[in-house]
C-alpha cells in the first residue's frame, strides 16, 4: 500500500492550532519550543492564544503551520509511525517546507528561520495594494491561464495556484486580476472571487522575494531527505539536495501545481493521503482530484489516534 503525507499552505492557520498535540505529546511540545528558539520569540504564545489577525500575517503564519504540521510528526513517531511510513512527501507552498523538515531534509530551525525570511520577503516583494489574488472557481488550469493571458494588458496576471479541476487561483497587479474576474465569468465560471491576501504570491512580481531566498537557501545545510518530495513546480518526486534548493528558489513565482502532484502520486500508485498539520483543506482538494484517494487529516491529538490505528493496518 503506497501513501502520502502531505502538508498544508497558508490560510489553514488557526489559533490554538497545535496545542492538543503540545499538551498530549512532549516531543510535539519540543517543536514550538525549538521554533520559539530559532526566531528568538514567543511564536508559540500567538498561535495558541494571540489574535488571529497577528497570526495569518504572512511571517508569522509560515512557521507557525510549519510548526503545527511538525508537532502532528512527532506525535506519530510518538506513536511508533514515521515519516517513512509514507511514500512520498509533498506540501502545498510554504507546506513543501514542512514536508523537507519531515524528511529531515532541513533542520526544524533552519526551516523556522526560512519561513520567515520567505514571509517577510515575500510580504515587502509588492506594496499593499499594488498585488491580488482571486479564485476562479469551475474553470479548468487550461481555460484559466487564457484567462489570465488576457487579463494581463502589459501588466502581471499569472495562473498561480492549480489547486484541483476546478479550482485555480491567480496572482499579479491588482488591476490586471480585477480584469481576470469579469473575464472568467464570461468564460463560464461559476464563481471569481478576490482573495484576503496580503500579497500577490507565487507570480513574476515575487522576483525580489525569489532572490532573497536564493541567498538565504545557500546559507543551510540541505540533505537527502528520507522519502522523496513531490515538488510544487515539477509535479514529480525529487530527492537531489541541490534540486531542492533550485526548485524552492522557482518556488517563489512558479505555479504550485498540487492537482497535477496528486494526480502523479495516484498514477505511482499512491491510494492514502494523511493532511499533516492544520486544517482539511488539502483533503477537499485530493478527493476533487481522485475520489480513489483516501484521506485523513492529521491536526489533533485525537487525528492522530484515529491515523495510527489506520496506518498499523
Amino acid at each position: 500500500m503506497s501513501r502520502a503525507f502531505v502538508f498544508p499552505g497558508q490560510g489553514a492557520q488557526t489559533i490554538g492550532m497545535g496545542k492538543a498535540l503540545a499538551d498530549a505529546y512532549p516531543a510535539s511540545k519540543a517543536i514550538f519550543e525549538e521554533v520559539d528558539d530559532a526566531l528568538g520569540e514567543k511564536l508559540s504564545a500567538l498561535i495558541w492564544d494571540g489574535d488571529q489577525a497577528d497570526l495569518t500575517l504572512t511571517q508569522n503564519a509560515q512557521p507557525a503551520l510549519m510548526a503545527t504540521s511538525l508537532a502532528a510528526v512527532r506525535a506519530l513517531e510518538a506513536e511508533g509511525i514515521s515519516v517513512e511510513a509514507a511514500t512520498y512527501v509533498a506540501g502545498h507552498s510554504l507546506g513543501e517546507y514542512s514536508a523537507l523538515a519531515a524528511a529531515g531534509a532541513i533542520s526544524v530551525s533552519d526551516t523556522a528561520r526560512l519561513l520567515r525570511t520567505r514571509g517577510a520577503a515575500m510580504q515587502a516583494a509588492v506594496p499593499v495594494g499594488v498585488g491580488a489574488m482571486a479564485a476562479l472557481l469551475g474553470l479548468d488550469f487550461a481555460a484559466a491561464t487564457e484567462v489570465a493571458e488576457a487579463a494581463a494588458q502589459g501588466e502581471v496576471c499569472q495562473a498561480a495556484n492549480d489547486n484541483d479541476p476546478g479550482q485555480v487561483v491567480v496572482s499579479g497587479h491588482k488591476a490586471a486580476v480585477e480584469r481576470a474576474l469579469d473575464l472568467a465569468k464570461e468564460k463560464g465560471a461559476k464563481r471569481a472571487v478576490l482573495l484576503p491576501v496580503s500579497a500577490p504570491f507565487h507570480c513574476a512580481l515575487m522576483q525580489p522575494a525569489a532572490e532573497v531566498m536564493a541567498e538565504a537557501l545557500n546559507k543551510v545545510d540541505i540533505n537527502r531527505p528520507v522519502v522523496p518530495l513531490v515538488a510544487n513546480v515539477r509535479a514529480q518526486a525529487i530527492s537531489d539536495p541541490a534540486t531542492i534548493r533550485s526548485l524552492l528558489v522557482e518556488q517563489v513565482t512558479g505555479s504550485v501545481r498540487w492537482r497535477e502532484s496528486v494526480a502523479w502520486m495516484a498514477g505511482e500508485g499512491v491510494t492514502e493521503i494523511y493532511e499533516i498539520g492544520a486544517g482539511k483543506a488539502l483533503s477537499g482538494m485530493v478527493r476533487r482530484i481522485d475520489r480513489s484517494i483516501a484521506c485523513t487529516p492529521v491536526g489533533t491529538a485525537d487525528d492522530v489516534k484515529a491515523a495510527i490505528e489506520k496506518l498499523a493496518q
